[in-house]
């Protein structure tokens, strides 16, 4: 057993991939050490199977929401929904992933017209957002100055973390967390590295967003919340400190933001 505690504040486990052995994978995250992780939503339909996982082993908790990509899917009734997703289940402790994507798809109304009201539900259940935010930067900081003016921006982290220094900063001053995946382990992902050793001790997670961008040395396997533990090394490493600073001060700012057990 690992003697440090972890937090994988953003993975996927409901997809095909780890059907066949989801107890060996919690099994592993819990021998090296992570004590909770937060299962990001994509879109509706896996909401009850999040749910179920998430009731069958302690560590998981998870959102509610709807990501850019399946921004088409989002309908008149869609916020209603995952309000009453939200308030039926404790162990809900964030809404998204949500966000804006313009690398994949570039039709921008459709996602703002999914993101606005997912925002504007976070405040009004006093949950944090968990945002995807890919070749959107100036948009979303756009957005959320908007929404900020008006007093209705939610807390939330900046998942899986690959813009530069002047947007984390930006980002930053709305408040929100910058979350490192895998990405910052990789050789040639400089910007990365640098916003890693620039951000405040307490505004920082760790993630794995499992099954994808598995952190070296496990680069071209499934990634799996166990992974997080390379990720924490490698910013440790970065940050000229020890593997338990990074996972006592990770994990708090996770327990800080999502509020695991209130």
């Amino acid at each position: 057993m690992s003697d440090i505690e972890l937090i994988d504040s953003h993975c996927h486990l409901i997809f095909e991939n780890f059907e066949k052995d989801l107890e060996d994978v919690v099994l592993r995250l819990r021998s090296r050490g992570v004590k909770k992780l937060v299962h990001a939503c994509c879109e509706f339909t896996e909401i009850p199977k999040i749910t179920k996982i998430s009731h069958k082993f302690n560590e998981i908790y998870y959102s509610v929401g709807l990501h850019p990509l399946e921004a088409k899917k989002w309908e008149n009734n869609s916020k209603s929904l995952l309000k009453k997703s939200a308030l039926k289940d404790k162990k809900v402790v964030a809404i998204g992933e949500l966000g804006l994507d313009f690398f994949k798809n570039e039709d921008k109304t459709l996602q703002i017209e999914a993101l606005i009201p997912q925002m504007e539900l976070a405040c009004e259940l006093k949950l944090p957002v968990i945002i995807h935010c890919r070749d959107a930067a100036s948009e979303m900081i756009e957005i959320c100055n908007d929404l900020s003016r008006k007093g209705n921006c939610p807390k939330g982290v900046l998942h899986c973390w690959t813009g530069t220094i002047k947007e984390m900063t930006q980002f930053l001053d709305l408040g929100f967390y910058i979350s490192f995946s895998g990405i910052v382990t990789f050789p040639k992902a400089h910007e990365i590295h640098a916003c890693a050793k620039k951000v405040p001790s307490d505004r920082y997670l760790i993630e794995t967003d499992s099954p994808f961008l598995a952190p070296v040395p496990h680069r071209g396997k499934r990634n799996e919340p166990a992974f997080v533990e390379n990720v924490a090394n490698f910013i440790a490493n970065l940050r000229s400190t020890e593997l338990i600073t990074i996972a006592k001060e990770s994990s708090q700012n996770a327990e800080d933001l999502f509020k695991f057990d209130l």
